[in-house]
């Protein structure tokens, strides 16, 4: 299908990694999200989101969105089928994102997608987490699947890219109208570097997804911790979707200490830690963690114990030995 970028080339590999009709590069994973909403919804329109998604998406719906008069409407995660006693007439767009981006619920798309079918909703997803690899969206009738390419596609914390992905003409057209309005090109420079981060993708993914599952389920054998939230463990919210739907995991996942423990023994813990920087990214080649004070609905009650990582190439016995040590700061 037809593309764009600054030379096209991007494009036209996400499109064939996603299966998708076509493709477009913006400047970010939030830059996506953004024209997606303008592409679909004007002035009067309804649109739903999950209550775990990313956070600058959920700002947009409380600030510039309902200054144009679009109601976003939040629902539960586990919704599934029932999301359809949600859906109202002016009903314009359902997003998804699975694994939620710090809570990792798992959503059952498939069924949120039956009940959109019957109402003749679009549904998007945040596919950030899956790399546009791990989850195929298109096959499971999503029609929109945006991904955050500053992830684990660029891979290297050095670029800030986004990309829409369209089953249909008549998407194309709609989302590439608002894309070329808003000015959401990008430069050859900059798509360079999500093209090279596509020549290691592979590699680097198995990579953090092994570490990644390994420092979990040693994180889940600590005493000071009350739960580890990877979707390939089984108390993860929507586990079962995920080993139905997903080929695989990443490096992310969360982890949230014990409810005794005080906020300022888990600050404590992060300043310990050496290999792991702190930081709000992911999907990088170094490891990251980052601590959330506040969470919405319905995990609000784990603001503050809930510490997010994202495994970057490190050797996992060196990071497990790195919050061995910091953990020292909970126990005394």
């Amino acid at each position: 299908g037809q593309v764009d970028d600054g030379d096209g080339r991007l494009a036209a590999r996400i499109a064939e990694l996603e299966g998708a009709r076509y493709t477009f590069i913006a400047p970010g994973g939030q830059a996506a999200i953004a024209v997606v909403y303008l592409a679909l919804c004007a002035t009067g329109d309804h649109a739903l989101i999950p209550q775990t998604t990313y956070g600058p998406s959920q700002d947009l719906a409380e600030g510039l969105l309902k200054d144009l008069g679009i109601e976003i409407e939040t629902y539960h995660p586990a919704l599934g089928a029932g999301l359809s006693a949600m859906i109202r007439p002016n009903t314009r767009l359902i997003w998804t994102e699975s694994p939620g981006s710090l809570t990792m619920d798992v959503q059952d798309v498939p069924a949120i997608v039956g009940a959109a079918r019957t109402a003749g909703v679009p549904v998007a997803i945040d596919n950030s987490y899956a790399a546009g690899v791990l989850f195929d969206a298109f096959a499971h009738g999503v029609d929109i699947s945006i991904q955050s390419l500053t992830k684990y596609v660029a891979g290297h914390s050095d670029a800030i890219l986004g990309s829409i992905s369209v089953a249909s003409e008549d998407l194309r057209e709609r989302v590439g109208r608002a894309w070329s309005q808003l000015g959401m090109a990008v430069s050859p420079d900059e798509a360079s570097l999500a093209l090279r981060g596509l020549q290691t993708l592979p590699v680097r993914l198995e990579r953090s997804a092994a570490s990644g599952l390994a420092i979990a389920h040693w994180l889940s054998k600590r005493p000071e911790v009350e739960l580890v939230l990877h979707p390939a463990l089984p108390d993860c919210p929507g586990h079962e979707f995920w080993r139905r739907d997903f080929k695989g995991a990443t490096g992310l996942f969360s982890f949230v200490v014990r409810p005794e423990t005080a906020p300022a023994a888990v600050d404590g813990l992060l300043d310990r830690l050496g290999l792991f920087a702190t930081g709000y990214g992911w999907g990088g080649t170094t490891s990251l963690a980052m601590r959330y004070p506040q969470l919405r609905p319905p995990y609000e009650h784990y603001g503050g114990r809930l510490i997010r990582l994202s495994i970057g190439l490190e050797a996992p016995d060196d990071l497990i030995a790195d919050l061995d040590q910091a953990f020292d700061v909970l126990t005394a």
